[in-house]
């Protein structure tokens, strides 16, 4: 069997169906599947962009002094984690990242990779991709006597919203250390908290004076619009970022020269950033109000990019068919983030304010309406 043969199908690729249904509305399709950015660049990391593309020369795998002070000073800034902008890394899109570190920590067919119950599907991906196996399990009870190699935590969580607080993520990395595994936090959405605080696993009160056995990994897809640019970094324990550096020169894993400068913008200026945030705040709360007088729950979702909502009459691929073919509205059926999603779709917050409109417009059009379709 081929590699490829050995991956499930693409997740997105599983939708291409409701997709289609979608965009039959007479008004257009409102897609609020993938969590894609819609708003522009800011023009500050536009026009770093441009002074640094006169750039021939190869750039260092390890990014530019000034990129890893950037983001170490934003670490500080925004989420109360020091460390020494030498154990910075960028990365080439944190899904890149994540998919490739179980082969870059050197995980084999006896390993084990334990994630949330709920998950990216990528970190099962990284999982396949190194021959290991992936565990999905919320209790780290369940893990059992499995050799543990590589723990992924999410907060908040994609697609839940959930946050972990500082004591649950203090115990993960507890635990993790105790069977020399390595704890890496997808942190993707830290930025993003609405009705909670998330916690970088890096912070003092989580993984104490050390930072031994731990990464986070950060991206600016979400809180910059930088997800074209494919800009984020890893941080954390000093002999593993050393390590990872290693390998991606030798697989010249480099982030391009002018995408470093736009970074480095990027991470410096937090106006954009609160702006940005604004604008999801504004959209969330329609979205929002407007599935509950639909009939729809919400649970979790303090914190993200997403909703994540229920409907009783329906399981996650019908809730996702009507939407689509009634309301020519697209999300995402929870089943892709694991069977334990099957009552949930997973709701973008990532559309043009004139789009999240118009979905608050169909969702209140048809909140009298019963939905008729699989239990």
């Amino acid at each position: 069997m081929t590699l490829a043969g050995r991956l499930p199908a693409f997740t997105w690729d599983r939708i291409a169906p409701l997709r289609e249904k979608a965009g039959l509305h007479p008004d257009g399709p409102v897609d609020l599947s993938m969590g894609t950015p819609v708003d522009p660049v800011p023009e500050l990391i536009r026009a770093a962009l441009a002074e640094a593309s006169n750039a021939p020369g190869y750039p260092a795998t390890w990014g530019t002094p000034r990129l890893r002070a950037a983001a170490a000073g934003w670490l500080a800034r925004a989420h109360g984690v020091s460390v020494p902008a030498e154990d910075i890394l960028p990365v080439v899109g944190t899904k890149e990242f994540i998919a490739w570190l179980p082969v870059m920590l050197g995980l084999g067919p006896n390993d084990v990779v334990l994630q949330p119950e709920l998950a990216y599907p990528t970190y099962d991906i990284g999982a396949r991709l190194a021959g290991a196996s992936a565990l999905a399990a919320d209790s780290l009870l369940a893990a059992g006597p499995s050799r543990v190699r590589l723990v992924w935590v999410n907060s908040p969580s994609n697609p839940t919203g959930r946050v972990l607080p500082a004591e649950h993520l203090r115990k993960v990395v507890a635990w993790a250390r105790e069977r020399g595994a390595v704890v890496a936090s997808d942190e993707c959405y830290i930025s993003l908290g609405w009705d909670a605080s998330p916690v970088s696993v890096l912070r003092p009160d989580v993984c104490g004076p050390s930072r031994d056995g731990v990464l986070a990994v950060h991206s600016l897809s979400k809180r910059s619009n930088l997800a074209g640019y494919r800009a984020g970094f890893v941080t954390g324990d000093p002999a593993l970022v050393a390590d990872l550096l290693a390998i991606r020169k030798q697989a010249g894993m480099i982030m391009p020269g002018p995408v470093q400068a736009a970074m480095t913008a990027a991470l410096d200026d937090d106006a954009h950033a609160a702006e940005q945030f604004e604008r999801y705040a504004a959209r969330r709360s329609r979205l929002r109000a407007a599935l509950a007088t639909a009939g729809w729950g919400i649970d979790h979702s303090e914190a993200g990019l997403y909703l994540w909502a229920t409907h009783p009459a329906h399981d996650c691929w019908s809730a996702a068919e009507w939407l689509a073919a009634e309301a020519g509205i697209l999300v995402a059926p929870g089943e892709l983030y694991g069977p334990a999603g099957k009552r949930h779709v997973r709701v973008a917050l990532t559309a043009t304010d004139e789009r999240i409109a118009a979905a608050a417009a169909r969702l209140a059009e048809r909140a009298p309406r019963t939905c008729a379709g699989r239990a």
